[in-house]
């Protein structure tokens, strides 16, 4: 059953300093995360690595950075239940800053996984914690439109990351985003904590306990759930666009495609997808519409993508935009976490959801190249995307509807 319309209601809050700050804080965050994808090949080049070895120890690197995203997305967003959205944004921030300006330092393979890993333990705790800050302090009428105006203006951090390192060598690449996050830090301390955490925090419930998060079992579920519909975002941003020059490779194209420009083209469609997700559901009034449209639309130009028809690096970098364009919704499916939990339990279960999707190429890539030599590049891509969409479709199947719901409450 449809929601009934809601009476008009002013825009102003969308520009209110919490929400210009979250947004800005996504892009320095996207920024930073996304460099090393842009950079590996020619950073881990200049520090004497074979081609063979920029892909295996690439990867390698790559998992260390999600490594720290999993651990960082469950630690952050306990603080954050525990001690307000503002400590995360503050703490988080200064971690990841700093490892990115130690990263335009190193000349060592184990050290920079060492530092990626840092990096990305502090830049797990910035999406989540914003998002959670945005979707509690506007009215329910525009919280679609917020989380979408802060993934769309973060998102867009990739693309200036892959113009950055055109014009930059990749050291400054890591000073200038380390340098971005520190400046950030001023701005922030004019913002204020969400009413309903402060509220909260004035009781005695019981706040950022992760393990509550498994029990009981239709809480559990939720959580699961929410993780599964976010899995086909990161199979294109982790795995076909990062690895975009070894699929086009496979698919034999004569010239070469460098995979920080695969990267800068799917997130220019993920910043279109993202600001247009949230109209999408405000229209339908409906998140799951909303994303199984996204979705669906995803997945065909993934079909497309790994069927091997693809001849020019136009065509090849379209469909990479198409590709961004369909998983432009991870502001709805962090919204409809936020949505999903209780204000004792909301920025847990949102911050270790946006960087558990994340964290999923620790199984996704080693799955790809432990496939690549029996089936091909191609053949690897293929059956590890069929296993993103299966549980993705099937989790969204399972959630319930959230648009419209209200959000000052706790989990008992």
């Amino acid at each position: 059953m449809t929601q009934p319309a809601p009476p008009s209601v002013s825009l102003r809050p969308l520009f209110s300093l919490p929400v210009i700050v979250a947004a800005l804080g996504y892009f320095v965050d996207v920024y930073d995360l996304l460099l090393f994808n842009i950079v590996r090949v020619p950073s881990l080049q200049e520090l004497g690595l074979s081609n063979t070895d920029v892909s295996l120890i690439g990867g390698r690197i790559l998992n260390f950075q999600q490594a720290g995203l999993l651990l960082g997305g469950i630690l952050w967003g306990i603080l954050g239940d525990k001690r307000g959205r503002l400590s995360v944004l503050f703490g988080s921030i200064l971690t990841y800053s700093l490892a990115n300006i130690a990263c335009g330092f190193v000349h060592d393979p184990t050290l920079y996984s060492v530092l990626r890993f840092v990096a990305g333990f502090g830049l797990a705790g910035e999406l989540g914690a914003g998002i959670t800050l945005v979707n509690e302090i506007l009215p329910k009428e525009l919280r679609a439109y917020g989380s979408s105006l802060v993934a769309s203006v973060g998102l867009f951090g990739a693309v200036v990351a892959y113009f950055t390192v055109t014009l930059y060598t990749w050291r400054t690449t890591y000073f200038i985003g380390g340098s971005l996050g520190l400046g950030l830090l001023l701005l922030r301390v004019s913002i204020f904590e969400s009413g309903m955490f402060t509220r909260v925090q004035q009781t005695a419930t019981s706040r950022g306990n992760f393990w509550s998060l498994f029990s009981p079992r239709e809480r559990l579920m939720r959580y699961v759930y929410c993780m599964g519909i976010s899995l086909p975002t990161y199979l294109v941003i982790g795995l076909l666009a990062t690895f975009g020059n070894e699929f086009a490779q496979a698919m034999g194209l004569e010239a070469a495609v460098p995979p920080g420009r695969c990267v800068m083209f799917t997130y220019i469609g993920i910043v279109v997808g993202d600001l247009l997700s949230g109209i999408f559901s405000q229209y339908l009034r409906s998140r799951r519409q909303a994303i199984g449209l996204m979705m669906g639309l995803t997945l065909v130009f993934v079909g497309v993508y790994l069927s091997g028809i693809l001849k020019t690096t136009d065509a090849f970098y379209a469909i990479c935009m198409g590709m961004g364009f369909g998983i432009g919704y991870i502001a709805m499916f962090l919204t409809i976490t936020a949505e999903s939990f209780g204000t004792n339990l909301r920025s847990t279960a949102t911050t270790s959801v946006a960087n558990n999707v994340r964290a999923t190429t620790l199984i996704s890539i080693p799955a790809f190249q432990a496939m690549k030599p029996l089936i091909g590049v191609l053949g690897a891509g293929a059956v590890v995307s069929a296993v993103c969409f299966a549980v993705g479709f099937w989790s969204l199947t399972q959630l319930d509807e959230t648009f419209g719901k209200d959000l000052d409450y706790v989990e008992l």
